[in-house]
């Protein structure tokens, strides 16, 4: 709990890292302004805005410290951004100290010397600044490279694109760049290139030829997005399930190679347009909706309204209801953990609105395979969420009796591995969870 109180307070950083900069930025404004007569009066303020500033800079060297310790970032760069903005605080501070009338008598600073210095001051701040933006975009965001850097021309036609260069190159870098590159070193991995993938992080390599489940990148990115190791990471906008697809198919039939034209490799035809899509090349890919960052097909049979009634007195018992999209009307409803509500008492309202449930969470509530036959009328379910109930190998036919399932979690349930082995071999079913299952 600690550490995640040190981390949630670590990435105010970036908010607060402003103030300073505001503050002595005005500092400097107002003292070079005061000396044309009709501004004097602005040098007043000097003394409360370099208070200001300096009170924001050492709060935010705090902030940015608590960050520090959250993040793999590149210890040069981090270094240099720790000292320069400490030294910085502190220049702010001596310099308000300077303002003090009790002090500025003793020490009888110019005018200009002490403009001289607020205009070092505000050097700091820009080089300070400048290490800052180098860890967040990578050391070279302000290069000549990247200034003159060309885009690459779009292919003519999928068959003509290089999937790894045209496709799965400028994906990873926009989905996962932020956090992998260098410069911020995310478990000590970078996906600028495909050297640094197949090179790997701290977990190993990336990638294994031809085999997507046995690759890192690809375990990552298809777990549960409630799991700790899913990627991408901190609330980021998630991989599409077109670009997940393609990534796998990569991995499969391009064995994570470069260089290699999707004409060229075997069945073509299973991702030209997902990658169309991406490409802008006019692809007949499935129609896609956005539900919370995270594109979804949209399955014909979920109907345009639902049964308000039934939302209405499922929200009085306590269940949260939540629209996941308005046309069609998708929903997303959970029942707390350890509601000490009876299956009974809830069945019939989510039957009546049974074809709208798209997620489905009845974690913990003491649910058994008996309780919960009726899921296979809901048969629009896409993710289930089952960990903690008392449920046997019978669960097994209510799951996979559903056409559109893709993620099932039986974790700490007492079904066996071979009945998950089972649920795994269903087509539809992407991802089954079991940990401690069968215990």
């Amino acid at each position: 709990m600690l550490l995640d109180i040190f981390t949630f307070t670590g990435r105010l950083h970036p908010l607060i890292v402003h103030l300073p900069i505001g503050f002595l930025l005005l500092a400097v404004l107002f003292d070079l302004l005061a000396y044309r007569p009709r501004y004097a009066y602005l040098r007043a303020a000097v003394p409360l805005t370099l208070l200001a500033g300096f009170a924001a800079a050492a709060l935010a060297c705090g902030f940015g410290y608590l960050l520090s310790l959250s993040g793999d970032y590149d210890a040069g760069v981090l270094g240099r951004h720790k000292r320069s903005g400490i030294f910085l605080a502190i220049v702010a501070g001596v310099l308000w100290a300077l303002t003090i009338p009790r002090i500025r008598t003793r020490l009888q600073l110019p005018a200009k010397a002490f403009s001289a210095l607020l205009a070092g001051l505000l050097l700091l701040t820009g080089y300070a600044g400048h290490l800052g933006g180098s860890l967040t975009h990578g050391d070279d965001y302000l290069s000549l490279a990247v200034l003159t850097a060309q885009k690459r021309a779009l292919p003519a036609s999928v068959e003509e694109a290089f999937i790894y260069e045209d496709v799965v190159q400028p994906m990873l870098v926009k989905k996962c760049g932020q956090c992998h590159r260098p410069g911020k070193l995310k478990g000590e991995l970078s996906v600028q290139d495909l050297a640094s993938l197949l090179k790997g992080g701290k977990s190993g390599p990336a990638l294994v030829a031809g085999q997507p489940e046995q690759s890192e990148l690809y375990k990552r990115i298809t777990l549960d997005p409630d799991h700790e190791d899913f990627m991408p990471a901190e609330g980021k906008p998630p991989l599409k399930r077109s670009e997940v697809a393609i990534i796998r198919w990569w991995i499969a039939q391009a064995s994570a190679a470069g260089g290699k034209k999707i004409g060229e490799l075997k069945d073509p035809a299973a991702i030209q347009a997902q990658v169309a899509a991406f490409l802008g090349l006019g692809g007949t890919a499935a129609p896609v909706e956005t539900v919370a960052g995270v594109e979804q097909r949209i399955n014909p049979d979920i109907p345009l309204q639902a049964d308000q009634q039934a939302i209405a007195r499922l929200r009085q018992k306590g269940l949260m209801v939540r629209v996941m999209l308005h046309q069609p009307l998708m929903l997303d409803i959970t029942l707390p953990a350890g509601s000490g509500r009876s299956i009974n008492e809830i069945k019939d309202d989510l039957l009546k609105i049974g074809k709208n449930i798209i997620w489905l969470n009845l974690s913990a509530n003491g649910f058994t395979e008996k309780d919960l036959a009726f899921l296979q009328e809901l048969t629009n379910l896409e993710k289930l969420r089952l960990e903690k109930n008392p449920l046997g190998d019978g669960i097994s036919a209510h799951i996979a009796a559903l056409p559109h399932l893709e993620a099932v979690n039986l974790n700490e349930t007492r079904i066996s591995e071979a009945a998950v082995q089972q649920l795994a071999q269903h087509s539809q079913i992407r991802r089954v969870y079991s940990w401690k299952a069968g215990k």
